[in-house]
């Protein structure tokens, strides 16, 4: 039986376009400001908490504490995302 359609792959290569460097540079900078983002955020997020705890204001306090674990979750993910977008689409090369 002749198959219809032509088996097709792909092989992402970040060097085989034009301008490829500055992309990576671009992805670089952009995880280095989004890292400093919530650093910065977790920073503000437990000095709020620190004061307003020992001010006795509790939901400002409860804010401050959600704020810098937001923070800390937004920079686990951040660290994790590269790892994350390898791992999907090696499993997606793998489905048949």
């Amino acid at each position: 039986m002749i198959s219809l359609f032509a088996t097709v792959s792909a092989q992402p290569q970040l060097k085989d376009l034009p301008g490829s460097n500055v992309l990576q540079q671009l992805i670089n900078g952009a995880d280095a400001w989004a890292l400093g983002i919530t650093l910065l955020g977790a920073f503000i997020g437990a000095a709020i908490w620190a004061v307003a705890s020992h001010a006795g204001n509790h939901h400002h306090a409860a804010r401050g504490r959600m704020t810098a674990l937001i923070s800390v979750a937004a920079a686990l993910l951040i660290g994790a995302a590269p790892g994350l977008v390898n791992f999907f689409q090696h499993l997606g090369t793998t489905a048949k």
